[in-house]
This record gives structure tokens, C-alpha cells and sequence, in this order.
């Protein structure tokens, strides 16, 4: 079974304060987040094996923007996001 089955996928958009590295100024970005939410329950057809799988899984997030441009009027110039972890684990009580 396809793990992507286990669960439930959003988009979100949250704020992170970047620099600029080319003319330094550092402003708040709206950055896209895939979100994957855990199921309550495995979906119907898996077998002992998958069970398992479904067990171990966490709902987890993965950033989707990889470059930002900057607000800088004089600058405006494109940048790599470093600096933000690329995946993070929710909490469980983020669950629902």
C-alpha cells in the first residue's frame, strides 16, 4: 500500500523572518508548507505489514519554497531559503 494513503495533505502558509544575503536586510516571508496530516485509521485493504507502517507514520510538514525575493525596493534580488529545516514533526495534539 502507498504510504501517501495514510494520510490527509493541506498546503499552509506561514511567516519566517529571512535575510537577504546580498543587501542584508532582514524582513518576514511568507513561506508554503505541505502539511500531512496522520489518519485516524488505516484506510481498508492493507495487510499485517502495513499495520505496522501505519503505526510508525507521524504527521510531519515539508517546506515547498526553496527560493525568496527580496522586499527590498533597490535590491529585489532572488535568494536561497537556508537557515529553516525542510521537515518538521507535529506534535500529536496538532493531530486534529
Amino acid at each position: 500500500m502507498d504510504e501517501r494513503k495514510f494520510f490527509s495533505e493541506s498546503t499552509t502558509t506561514k511567516t519566517a523572518r529571512l535575510q537577504c544575503p546580498f543587501c542584508k536586510t532582514t524582513e518576514s516571508y511568507p513561506l508554503r508548507w505541505l502539511v500531512r496530516k496522520k489518519k485516524d485509521r488505516m484506510p481498508p485493504g492493507g495487510d499485517e505489514r502495513d499495520r505496522a507502517r501505519f503505526e510508525k507514520v507521524q504527521s510531519y510538514m515539508v517546506l515547498l519554497d526553496d527560493k525568496a525575493v527580496c522586499r527590498n525596493l533597490r535590491c529585489r534580488k532572488s535568494f536561497d531559503i537556508s537557515g529553516i529545516k525542510t521537515m518538521a514533526f507535529l506534535a500529536a495534539d496538532q493531530r486534529s
